[in-house]
């Protein structure tokens, strides 16, 4: 019953920033794991950012400093604030939860392209 819906890519010139958003039902982001992966053309899906039920934040090495993971219990969605965007940030980015009961939901993916 976990729906994932992901809105908020684009087009952008490098330097450019971009939020995403993750609009979750079934699932309280407040209370469950929430993640950021991305996908490029050619390449293996990637972690790049993770917010735990106690609100603790990780990145990957190439976006820390640049990205941010945060939710909105209220609204119970997550967001992926995304500054400085380089092309090699260009792929789709899926909002994700896991738990070793549930296994993992998925959203359908938002495309970020990123132009030099």
């Amino acid at each position: 019953q976990v729906q994932l819906v992901e809105t908020g890519g684009g087009l952008v010139q490098a330097g450019g920033s971009l939020r995403l958003s993750c609009a979750a039902s079934g699932i309280y982001v407040g209370f469950d794991p929430m993640n950021w992966y991305r996908q490029a053309p050619g390449k293996q899906r990637e972690l790049v950012a993770a917010i735990t039920s106690g609100g603790s934040t990780n990145y990957a090495d190439s976006v820390k400093g640049r990205f941010t993971i945060s939710r909105d219990n209220v609204r119970n969605t997550v967001y992926l604030q995304m500054n400085n965007l380089k092309p090699e940030d260009t792929a789709v980015y899926y909002c994700n939860s896991y738990t070793p009961v549930r296994g993992a939901s998925w959203g359908q993916g938002t495309q970020v392209t990123v132009s030099s």
